[in-house]
């Protein structure tokens, strides 16, 4: 693909992508999608600690490396949109990219970088800072900060994620 033919597409899907509502990423800044965030943080943490035999040091651990896991999954692992209302506008770019219109350092895109690492103040807290569970949920929490980023917009590691054009990778 020629340098012309690239700036050509990216133009094409910005106007795609400024056509309509993108409804992928506008329930992020719905109503009560913020506290449905803290009460999905509670549910794991009130699933781990009925589980018999796992300490509450343990459950908080688990919490954060499960919410950690799934964050990252949900919002910088998956590209595109799972619906065909964007006629392929968003393929290639994920949830995380797709907030806001890409723009950087909104209240939203604050909130859901500040939530793993108010999580992890409390699960090392509550693991009584033992060095064992820092470093996981220290690890888990990095690796998920890390992603959220500004220059790690639209920049995809070892061809994870990479855009597929006509059978060829960019």
């Amino acid at each position: 693909m020629t340098l012309a033919s690239m700036y050509k597409t990216d133009y094409v899907q910005t106007l795609d992508q400024h056509s309509q509502a993108n409804l992928n990423s506008s329930w992020v800044n719905a109503k009560g999608a913020w506290m449905t965030n803290v009460i999905l943080i509670c549910f794991i943490k009130i699933f781990f600690g009925i589980i018999p035999g796992i300490s509450p040091e343990l459950a908080w651990t688990l919490t954060t490396l499960v919410y950690n896991v799934g964050s990252y999954i949900m919002f910088h692992a998956v590209t595109g949109v799972p619906f065909e209302f964007s006629q392929g506008a968003y393929d290639g770019i994920t949830l995380w990219e797709q907030i806001d219109g890409g723009v950087q350092f909104t209240a939203t895109r604050k909130y859901l970088t500040t939530v793993p690492v108010v999580l992890f103040l409390l699960s090392t807290h509550y693991t009584h800072y033992a060095p064992f569970a820092f470093t996981i949920n220290a690890v888990a929490t990095i690796i998920n900060l890390i992603a959220k980023l500004p220059s790690m917009h639209q920049v995809r590691l070892f061809d994870i994620n990479q855009k597929v054009d006509n059978g060829t990778e960019e």
